[in-house]
């Protein structure tokens, strides 16, 4: 065998094993009894350790050496190669004690941030909290020593390849400074139009999920390789060939869950449409979380917000209901979905508000990573930034720092990639719709294949082959430009009103 099909090889079981822990994670997400977590918290380690122990393989500097002057691969090969040394250089960074560490710890605060977030109880996660901060201090070090980074850039790199905080800060200060105004003229906007009435329910959970479940097959997500479940927090996760994704109902209001099924249906269309050769390859994962993110967000908020696609959902949404009245007209709908209001939850944020939730929790966490603040002034710091970025007041902390599990659960460094995903989303539409004129027509018919061909061709079947700057260019014809996000929000917001 080549040097290269033995690092084929070799990744390829670390694939199986990372496909093992995908679905033992949503078995703990979705429907694990609590009594079994402590169980459950040996094997995730005992399993994180084993795939940090394949992925640091002594044999693996040598078979990339020798793979490197192999003149018969070809581009995807190569791509392979480097996206290989990228994961074998950070993650050879890193001991298996605090891998181990690591994952033990946010087992435990996943366990009990569902709990503290129910009760309103941030002091009741900090001991476990602080000690996935402690271990996250610690990766951050570790990685970044390896890498020449700081230690939040080192803990970025893992969501977003490449990505650096000096680029996010001039980009999230621009916005910070662009969306307050904004936000204020399309309120001003808004508040000229006639008041639009109410929705009024109750909302049965089983109607709502069939209906998500038919937007789902419109998007064109394959029920064969998948399924629709319900958690404490929406995700999208599971394994190759096997995309589960999750959202919660409220029997008050059935466009919050109905908009959560839209957004990780946009990530499993990611996933379902990673290049089937390289499946289990490092060049056939997805290509950075700002890119995963904009996947979502372009099916959320460009494509399902849009006057084509509510003229053809509002008609099943009045008819799985039985809606009757004005409230149900298509247009009542779009002023529904495109309403500027700023509020303490992000997932349920309109997208001229959104951004600010996450320029929030960017500043709090490298604050923290950076050991600037002590972890117990998270709740004041986190209120009163709400105050000053989106002017509420939260009430308590449930609707305020204990709402996302990112923290709890290890993912520091992933909160910028969803503003940054905003933005991709924006161009990456608007490059699609203007090569294929039938994009939004055929949406305003239930029709997705045209936008799901293009994202296949152009997106999803390109896996990792790309940096994701090379990527975007290569799909829009230019890097990212917060322009194309900026005239997006004025012309829906402003001018199409």
């Amino acid at each position: 065998m080549t040097a290269y099909s033995d690092l084929s090889a070799h990744f390829g079981r670390i694939a199986a094993l990372s496909n093992a822990i995908g679905i033992l994670q949503w078995d703990n997400d979705v429907m694990m009894p609590r009594g079994a977590a402590e169980t459950r918290a040996e094997s995730m380690a005992l399993l994180q350790v084993m795939r940090h122990g394949l992925s640091t393989d002594a044999r693996i500097g040598g078979w990339l050496a020798a793979a490197d002057s192999d003149g018969s691969l070809g581009a995807w090969e190569k791509a392979n190669l480097r996206e290989i040394r990228r994961v074998w250089t950070v993650d050879t960074a890193l001991p298996s004690e605090l891998v181990e560490a690591s994952s033990k710890a946010i087992s435990a605060c996943e366990m009990r941030w569902r709990q503290a977030r129910a009760d309103a109880d941030f002091t009741g996660l900090l001991p476990y909290l602080a000690e996935v901060l402690n271990l996250q201090r610690q990766i951050g070090r570790a990685k970044g020593e390896k890498l020449g980074l700081s230690p939040y850039d080192a803990l970025l790199n893992d969501y977003e390849p490449g990505g650096r905080s000096t680029k996010i800060d001039a980009l999230f200060d621009d916005l910070a400074a662009f969306l307050p105004g904004f936000t204020q003229e399309a309120m001003a906007v808004q508040a000229r139009r006639p008041a639009q009435p109410a929705l009024e329910g109750p909302f049965a959970t089983a109607t709502q999920r069939a209906l998500g479940l038919k937007f789902m097959a419109a998007l064109g997500y394959d029920f064969e390789r998948g399924r629709l479940d319900i958690s404490t927090h929406p995700f999208c996760g599971g394994a190759d060939n096997d995309v589960r994704i999750t959202t919660r109902y409220e029997e008050a209001d059935f466009t919050k869950a109905l908009m959560g099924v839209l957004h990780e249906t946009g990530h499993a269309l990611y996933e379902q449409g990673r290049p089937q050769g390289y499946l289990n390859q490092p060049v056939g994962g997805a290509r950075g979380m700002s890119l995963h993110e904009s996947q979502s967000l372009l099916m959320e908020m460009q494509a399902c917000r849009s006057r084509q696609f509510l003229t053809y959902a509002a008609p099943l949404m009045r008819e799985s209901f039985g809606g009757t009245g004005p409230a149900w007209e298509s247009e009542a709908m779009w002023h529904r979905y495109t309403r500027v209001e700023p509020g303490f939850i992000r997932v349920d944020a309109d997208e001229v508000t959104y951004p600010a939730h996450v320029i929030l929790r960017y500043r709090l966490e490298k604050t923290l990573i950076a050991d600037k603040m002590p972890l117990a002034e998270l709740p004041a710091a986190w209120n009163a930034g709400m105050k000053s970025l989106l002017g509420v007041t939260v009430p308590n902390d449930r609707l305020g720092c204990l709402q996302d599990i990112h923290w709890p659960s290890g993912g520091w460094g992933y909160f910028p990639t969803y503003t940054l995903g905003a933005m991709t989303a924006a161009q990456i539409f608007d490059a699609a719709c203007k090569a294929d004129h039938a994009i939004l027509p055929a949406i305003g018919k239930g029709d997705f294949s045209p936008l799901v061909g293009w994202l296949r061709a152009n997106i999803h079947g390109k896996g990792s082959l790309l940096p994701t700057d090379d990527l975007l260019t290569e799909a829009t014809g230019r890097p990212l430009d917060a322009s194309v996000f900026k005239a997006h929000l004025r012309r829906r917001y402003i001018d199409e009103v």
